[in-house]
């Protein structure tokens, strides 16, 4: 595998962090800007989850037809033009219209070098990949804040991210020969039969409940990872009082620690199996949360986040891993692609309902639905894993 592309799609993923980590940080800031209210951040979330699923729904049609490096480098450039447009729209309405566009170039990357990756990288790499995606979502929210704190401008962090997509998108133009189809080499003897070998119906997978549980742990999930990220920075700011630049570090803290604990799990995984870290990561989440809900000191406000981020890190990438585990062999492919599909709605949805909460009663409903959501999601795990070896030798015999 040659250097030169592994190395430009960890870029790719950095920058497709990094304005992840802008929102949640800003918003305070920007909602006062346009005039809208709390739980206004909803309709950004929304518009923007719409073009993402749109272009991960279209990502193999249009790599199948433009090649993958004509497809990242658009979509880097929508995503680009999208950030700075933000900060030349005058009215609320065109920073959603543009939320649509921003979730369009998104998707696509995201999509497109997941594809990428995954025919023509090893599980290492694919790791890292990942891993840098961590790496953005860190460094957004220090871009973010030393732009609020120093140059009282949320828009100048904004234009800073939006310019690094710019260079992205020249960057993949420029080496679009790197991006053509690469074909693994065959290997001798008979191959394993892959998840994608099984040809089951959709109609068939969709009427299985165990399907309906494994989606339910993804849509959770993502809303509970998501959360926490654009709604720390607002509770520790105007409901608990720490200073601004404070705060903007903790909130960084929580996709810095994530990041680390996504770096490491590659290296402990396997050694301890994917339940045994399912389940204890997102018990240690669930005594962050409780943490954070508690408050007794000052400092439990940065125990407590680092200490979700660092749980939450492995929880993705271990339940992909463990789909068959909990569907079977033969739906895993179909589960899959669904249980991808509501990640969006998740980072949409449940923010947007702690929006309408925290404008209805206090931003401290925070914490509450993160414990609610790590215990849910505890339940349905073990829920879902239980039935799964009587339902296999069942399905053997």
């Amino acid at each position: 595998m040659r250097l030169g592309p592994v190395l430009l799609a960890y870029a790719a993923f950095i920058a497709l962090g990094m304005p992840d980590g802008l929102l949640g940080i800003a918003w305070p800031t920007m909602r006062v800007d346009f005039g809208v209210p709390l739980d206004a951040v909803g309709m950004l979330l929304i518009a923007a989850v719409v073009g993402y699923m749109t272009s991960s729904f279209l990502s193999g049609t249009l790599v199948g037809r433009f090649g993958v490096g004509q497809v990242l480098a658009v979509s880097c450039m929508l995503t680009g033009a999208a950030l700075v447009g933000y900060t030349f729209v005058p009215t609320w309405w065109m920073m959603v219209s543009l939320g649509v566009v921003a979730g369009l170039g998104a998707g696509a990357v995201d999509a497109g070098m997941n594809t990428y990756a995954a025919a023509h990288f090893g599980e290492g790499l694919v790791q890292w990949l990942h891993a840098s995606y961590g790496i953005g979502i860190t460094l957004g929210p220090i871009i973010i804040t030393t732009a609020l704190t120093t140059f009282d401008s949320w828009r100048l962090g904004y234009r800073l991210v939006g310019g690094f997509q710019f260079l992205m998108a020249l960057a993949f133009v420029f080496t679009l020969s790197w991006w053509s189809d690469q074909r693994r080499p065959a290997t001798e003897g008979p191959q394993e039969k892959k998840l994608t070998d099984y040809k089951t119906p959709m109609g068939e997978t969709v009427r299985q409940p165990r399907v309906w549980l494994s989606v339910a742990l993804f849509l959770l999930y993502v809303g509970a990872e998501v959360s926490l990220g654009i709604w720390a920075y607002s509770l520790l700011t105007e409901s608990r009082g720490i200073e601004p630049r404070l705060a903007g570090l903790l909130t960084g803290s929580y996709w810095a620690m994530f990041t680390v604990g996504r770096i490491l799990a590659g290296l402990y995984a396997k050694r301890i199996g994917i339940n045994t870290l399912v389940v204890g990561s997102l018990a240690l989440a669930l005594s962050g949360a409780l943490l954070l809900w508690w408050n007794p000191f000052p400092m439990a406000n940065l125990i407590a986040v680092v200490v979700v981020g660092f749980a939450i890190a492995p929880i993705f990438p271990a339940l992909i891993s463990g789909t068959s585990q909990r569907v079977g062999v033969h739906l895993a492919a179909n589960t899959i692609g669904m249980q991808m599909a509501v990640t969006g709605l998740g980072a949409s949805l449940i923010p947007s309902l702690i929006g309408v909460l925290a404008r209805r009663f206090s931003l401290e409903v925070v914490p509450i639905v993160l414990v609610a959501l790590f215990l849910t999601l505890l339940g349905l795990y073990r829920l879902a894993m239980t039935p799964r070896a009587a339902e296999e030798t069942a399905h053997v015999a």
